[in-house]
């Protein structure tokens, strides 16, 4: 069984997770830790739980998703692992962090290898399907656990909203045909874990968001 534990970091107000199973290895995704106190937070529970970070994740490359990429490279030695089409994405943060207040920001290293659609990611003895899901992000993936039936899903789909498509890659139309084709495929019990704000299902999306009714 998957544990998921979420944190909720920066401005933003964004998503955390740590997903660990009973070997105590664990997977760090869309780290949005930024202060000195939020990286303590997240480090202070892989600590006090015991666990060991085999894998960074990047569900896609958004400032707020990546702000935590160099603490967790530089405390734990890994590497994103992210989408090659958001690989732009993630370079491109260093360009625009001041713009949001972000003037200390330290640039994530670049990935040493790429997720690939329709693969699976696997820690300890837990295994994550790797689904693309561009329209928020030109390389945004989603990750489901289906044996524990849920899905970290960043910012494709919210409880009662969908993600923004107004930054550069990002495409309302793709956005919802991906949802349809890639999440609203998956049991209605399937829980959602959003990149902002609360967790929410499948079947509630599928009967009230009023994006996709």
């Amino acid at each position: 069984m998957i544990n998921v534990k979420q944190f909720t970091f920066n401005p933003f107000q964004e998503n955390t997770f740590v997903l660990f199973d009973d070997t105590n290895e664990c997977v760090i995704i869309d780290p949005g830790c930024h202060t000195r106190e939020e990286e303590t937070e997240l480090a202070d529970f892989i600590a006090e739980q015991g666990l060991k970070p085999v894998r960074l994740i990047s569900t896609h490359s958004h400032i707020d998703h990546v702000l935590g990429n160099y603490f967790v490279f530089k405390t734990y030695n890994l590497t994103p692992t992210i989408h090659n089409k958001d690989l732009d994405t993630l370079i491109r943060v260093k360009d625009y962090a001041h713009v949001y207040g972000f003037n200390d920001y330290q640039p994530s290293p670049e990935p040493t290898e790429f997720l690939i659609e329709k693969t699976n990611v696997k820690f300890g003895n837990s295994s994550l399907e790797v689904r693309f899901v561009p329209g928020h992000a030109p390389g945004h993936i989603v990750l489901v656990s289906m044996e524990d039936s849920f899905v970290i899903n960043g910012d494709c789909l919210f409880y009662g909203s969908i993600g923004r498509t107004d930054l550069p890659g990002g495409d309302h139309e793709t956005l919802l045909d991906s949802i349809r084709r890639e999440l609203f495929t998956l049991p209605d019990h399937f829980v959602v874990y959003t990149g902002h704000g609360p967790s929410t299902t499948i079947g509630f999306e599928k009967e009230h968001n009023p994006f996709l009714r």
